[in-house]
C-alpha cells in the first residue's frame, strides 16, 4: 500500500466501475497462478495463504482509494468478520479492519479548499490550531484535529469533493458486482446490504442533517454517566466541527483475543452500554443510531463509551415500533403460534411461510433476547453464519422473499444483527433480555381483552 496521499475521489462512473471490475479479475488471475506454482512443487499451503493475503490488500486498496459507496460497502462487510470462513480469516480480517477506520488521504490543499467554500476564506481565525494532517479517513470524508478559538480541542470532518458524485457511481456498480462479496463472506445477502449502504450514504452526504441528529443525541445523554455524545461547535454542509474525544475504539478492543478478568468484566459492562443506547434513544428522542461498526465507538478514561460518528441515522419518531417488540418477544420465547398470527394480523407474511420458517429467518437475533445473560463470541457467530450459508440455496431465501416487513422493521433488524456480530467479535455476556424489557416497545406487554391475540 502507498503511504503518499491520493488526488481526488476517481468520479468517471466507467473509472469506478473498472477498479471494482478488476478485484474479481484479480482473485481469479492470482488463483490461477497459485494453481500453476503448485503444479510446478511448490507449497500449496503456502502459495494459498499467500494469495489469500494479497487477495485481502488488494481489496481494501481498491475499496479504500475509491472511498464513497466502494469504501463504505468494505466498511459494512468488516462488521461481519466473525462470519467469514476460518480458511479465510485472517488476512481478510487485517485488510476489512483497516476499512474500519483508514482510507488514503485527501491532500491539504483540497481540505483548504474545501473549508474556504464551506466557512469562508477566512475561516483560519476560528481556530488557534489546525492539523493538515487527518486523524482519520473513511468513506466520503477525514478528519482532522484543531484547537478551537477557546482553546477546546475539536475534530473537522471535511467531506470529499466529489463524494456525491462517486456515490452514483458506486450505486450502480456494486450491485453488478455483488456476487463478488460472497467469496468474502458466503451466505451473505450482497444485494440487500448494497441497497443499506445506499440508502446510509445518501444520508450521510447531508452534514446539516448529521450535525443535527448529533446535537440531539449530545443534548439527550450530556449528564449520561455511561454515554458521551461531542457537542457540535459549527457546520456546514460539507462541514462539522465538534469536540474531540479520545478512547481506545472497540475495534482495537476486538483486536485483543486474551483479556483478564477484570477486561472481560469491562466487555461485558460495555456490551450493556451499547445495548442500552441502542434500544433507549428512539424511546428518548426518536433516533436510532444505524451504523454498527467498532471504529464508532471509544471507551474513554472515565469508563464512559463516546460515540463519534452520526451520518447514519434512522428516525423513528414514534420510538421503535411497538408490533416489532412483541415480535421479538414471540421470537425469543419460542411463541411461535401467537408470533405468525401477529404477522398475518399485520400482513407481515404472504405465501406459505410457518413458524419455523420464520423462527429460522430470525436466528441469532432472538438468542441474546431469550435467557437473562447471553454470551456473545465468536464460535457463536460462525456457527450462524454456516448456519445461514447452508440454508441460502432453500429455505431461508425464499421465506425472505415472503416477509413483508416494513422498512423501518428490517432497519431496527439489520442495525441488531450488526451489533451482535460487533458484540460477538468483542466477546462479551449481554444482558439485552432486561434491556429490552424496559426500552423496546411491546416487549414486555401483557396480552390483554383488547389485544387480536387475545379474542376468542
Amino acid at each position: 500500500m502507498p503511504d503518499k496521499p491520493s488526488r481526488d475521489i476517481p468520479q468517471r462512473a466507467a473509472v469506478r466501475s473498472a477498479r471494482l471490475a478488476a478485484l474479481p479479475l484479480g482473485f481469479a488471475g492470482r488463483a490461477a497462478a497459485g494453481w500453476g506454482r503448485r503444479l510446478a512443487g511448490g507449497n500449496a499451503e503456502e502459495i494459498t495463504a499467500a494469495t489469500l493475503e494479497r487477495n485481502a490488500e488488494h481489496m481494501f486498496a481498491v475499496l479504500g482509494e475509491l472511498k464513497g459507496g466502494a469504501m463504505k460497502l468494505g466498511q459494512a462487510l468488516s462488521v461481519y468478520e466473525a462470519m467469514i470462513p476460518a480458511e479465510l480469516a485472517e488476512p481478510y480480517q487485517r485488510a476489512l479492519t483497516k476499512l474500519q477506520a483508514q482510507g488514503p488521504a485527501l491532500p491539504a490543499e483540497r481540505v483548504h479548499r474545501v473549508l474556504d467554500d464551506q466557512f469562508g476564506r477566512n475561516w483560519r481565525k476560528h481556530f488557534r490550531e489546525f492539523d493538515d494532517v487527518p486523524a482519520a479517513a473513511a468513506s466520503i470524508g477525514q478528519v482532522h484535529r484543531g484547537t478551537w478559538h477557546d482553546g477546546r480541542s475539536v475534530a473537522v470532518k471535511v467531506q470529499y469533493p466529489g463524494a456525491d458524485v462517486a456515490l452514483q457511481a458506486d450505486l450502480k456498480a456494486m450491485e453488478r458486482f455483488s456476487r463478488l462479496f460472497n467469496l468474502v463472506v458466503p451466505g451473505l445477502e450482497a444485494r440487500e446490504l448494497i441497497h443499506e449502504v445506499r440508502d446510509r450514504m445518501i444520508e450521510e452526504l447531508d452534514y446539516r442533517s448529521e450535525a443535527e441528529h448529533q446535537r440531539r443525541f449530545a443534548a439527550e445523554f450530556a449528564d449520561d454517566r455511561e454515554i458521551r455524545v461531542p457537542r457540535v461547535l459549527a457546520s456546514a454542509p460539507k462541514v462539522i466541527v465538534s469536540e474531540w474525544i479520545d478512547g481506545v475504539a472497540l475495534s482495537k478492543l476486538i483486536q485483543q483475543r486474551e483479556v483478564t478478568a477484570a477486561e472481560q468484566a469491562d466487555r461485558d459492562r460495555i456490551a450493556d452500554i451499547v445495548i442500552r443506547l441502542m434500544f433507549s434513544s428512539p424511546a428518548r428522542i426518536g433516533l436510532l443510531h444505524a451504523d454498527p461498526h467498532p471504529g464508532n465507538f471509544l471507551v474513554q478514561d472515565d469508563g464512559r463509551v463516546a460515540v463519534i460518528d452520526f451520518g447514519a441515522v434512522a428516525v423513528l419518531p414514534n420510538g421503535l415500533p411497538r408490533v416489532l417488540g412483541r415480535i421479538l418477544r414471540f421470537a425469543a420465547d419460542r411463541d411461535a403460534e401467537p408470533m405468525m398470527e401477529l404477522m398475518r394480523a399485520e400482513r407481515f407474511v404472504t405465501g406459505n411461510v410457518t413458524a419455523q420458517d420464520v423462527l429460522r429467518w430470525l436466528g441469532a437475533l432472538a438468542d441474546p433476547l431469550r435467557v437473562a445473560e447471553f454470551h456473545a463470541d465468536r464460535e457463536w457467530i460462525a456457527a450462524q453464519g454456516a448456519r445461514v450459508a447452508n440454508l441460502q440455496s432453500n429455505a431461508y431465501k425464499q421465506t425472505g422473499r415472503q416477509l413483508n416487513l416494513p422498512a423501518e422493521h428490517m432497519l431496527v433488524a439489520r442495525v441488531c444483527g450488526g451489533w451482535m456480530n460487533i458484540l460477538a467479535q468483542l466477546g462479551c455476556t449481554v444482558r439485552a433480555r432486561a434491556i429490552a424489557m424496559q426500552w423496546v416497545p411491546g416487549f414486555a406487554d401483557p396480552l390483554t381483552p383488547s389485544d387480536p391475540l387475545a379474542a376468542p
